[in-house]
């Protein structure tokens, strides 16, 4: 950047005293909490993500020096939310990933639910169930709901990756058959209310910070709140 270019330390000054300002609005708001959802809170909260940001930005860009502020909206954090306040319909964004642990485990759970649902001739479905990992996952996510799959998982020899829960706002419900070709196109992450993420890094990001109980006995949730970027 050029000299010309650089913001004045009058400049620097108020946008320090902006973060202040937005530090003392956010508390007075926290201190005034009616509920979890106060949109007070939440808007306070973006009010001070932004001020802290602006400052960080000019700090650098006139100074070379940086913040230890870590700004929400980075590494993948929701955007503000900018849905409709009063949603007359909701979306759930669903995805769970799986690893085919043990692929003979997968098999021989396929081929008897294929049995017991009649099919045992050497032609059938349960026949091929039983040596085709496709026609085996076929079997088994036909036949048991996804979240009977994910509380069992071990016995079908899946091993769970990440997965993330999305509950999106909208204004009213889609047309009948309105995205069944495109399910996930259209998902907007300024719409999100809240979503929950399950995922190992979590455990990582604790061990890293000395604050993990060493415990290493399945994966973190981690939720954020589309309204303010609450997390826990």
């Amino acid at each position: 950047m050029s000299d010309a270019a650089q913001p004045t330390a009058a400049e620097v000054r108020a946008a320090a005293e902006a973060v202040k300002a937005a530090l003392d609005r956010h508390l007075a708001a926290v201190e005034r909490r009616t509920g979890d959802d106060d949109t007070a809170v939440y808007e306070a909260f973006n009010a001070l993500a932004a001020a802290a940001e602006e400052y960080d930005e000019i700090l650098y860009d006139r100074y070379d020096e940086v913040t230890p502020f870590e700004i929400p909206g980075a590494d993948g954090a929701l955007p503000p939310y900018a849905g409709p306040d009063e949603p007359h319909a909701l979306s759930l964004l669903i995805r769970r990933d799986y690893a085919v642990a043990e692929p003979q485990r997968l098999l021989a759970q396929a081929r008897r639910v294929a049995e017991i649902d009649g099919e045992a001739d050497t032609t059938g479905p349960a026949a091929r169930a039983g040596v085709s990992p496709l026609a085996a996952l076929g079997v088994l996510f036909g036949e048991y709901e996804p979240d009977e799959i994910a509380s069992r998982h071990k016995e079908f020899g899946l091993e769970e990756g990440d997965s993330t829960l999305w509950v999106t706002a909208s204004e009213e419900l889609p047309e009948p058959g309105e995205w069944l070709n495109t399910p996930f196109e259209h998902a907007d992450p300024e719409r999100i209310i809240c979503r929950f993420d399950v995922s190992s890094v979590f455990d990582e990001d604790e061990d890293e910070d000395g604050d993990g109980d060493g415990d290493g006995d399945g994966d973190d949730v981690h939720e954020e709140e589309g309204a303010g970027g609450s997390d826990s």
